[in-house]
């Protein structure tokens, strides 16, 4: 497994090591101690999967005060991939980070408790497993628009299709500090 730096501490990408013969191939996708010897040491104790279109922008989503670190992996097609650091007082706050995450290239990416994530699917479609710490808190869920221009995120497409909720969030200044997580707390 091979580690790619990012641009926000803490958040690894990270490609998997893919064994591929005339039958196809083979990737060891999660074992616990390797994880932990590259310093992500938490227990994961969800998984989610997502399908989408072409087009469809999810996020940008986070919890708290249950945060949840996501190890996130496109089974088919291709995403690209958006981490904003929201931690209260990070040196990275409001900074963030991109990766284009597919079945192709076989890169995982590692999101930290703290970060928003979010994701738009740039292929005809795209099937998105994630691994979480924390189980789903609807009471802790909270999201930032994903057009917000004080982030500038650079999304490769400019009208998506979006959730109803995901629709309505505000920008990231516009949330009371007590609904964002602190940075080393």
């Amino acid at each position: 497994m091979k580690i790619i730096k990012t641009a926000l501490p803490g958040v690894i990408e990270l490609a998997l090591d893919v064994y591929t013969d005339k039958r196809g191939f083979f990737a060891e996708t999660y074992q616990q101690q390797k994880f932990e010897d590259l310093g992500i040491r938490c227990r994961f104790v969800q998984d989610n999967l997502s399908h989408s279109y072409r087009g469809v922008l999810r996020g940008l989503h986070y919890q708290h005060p249950h945060p949840q670190a996501k190890l996130v992996q496109v089974l088919a097609g291709e995403i690209f991939d958006v981490v904003v650091d929201i931690r209260r007082g990070s040196a990275s706050f409001g900074k963030w980070t991109s990766a284009v995450l597919s079945e192709e290239n076989n890169h995982l990416l590692y999101v930290p408790e703290g970060f928003a994530h979010g994701f738009c699917c740039v292929s005809e479609r795209a099937l998105v497993h994630y691994k979480c710490s924390e189980l789903y808190a609807p009471d802790s869920e909270g999201g930032i628009l994903w057009s917000d221009p004080d982030l500038s995120i650079d999304w490769p497409v400019k009208t998506p299709l979006l959730s109803e909720k995901d629709s309505r969030y505000r920008f990231l200044r516009d949330i009371p500090m007590e609904r964002l997580p602190v940075y080393g707390g």
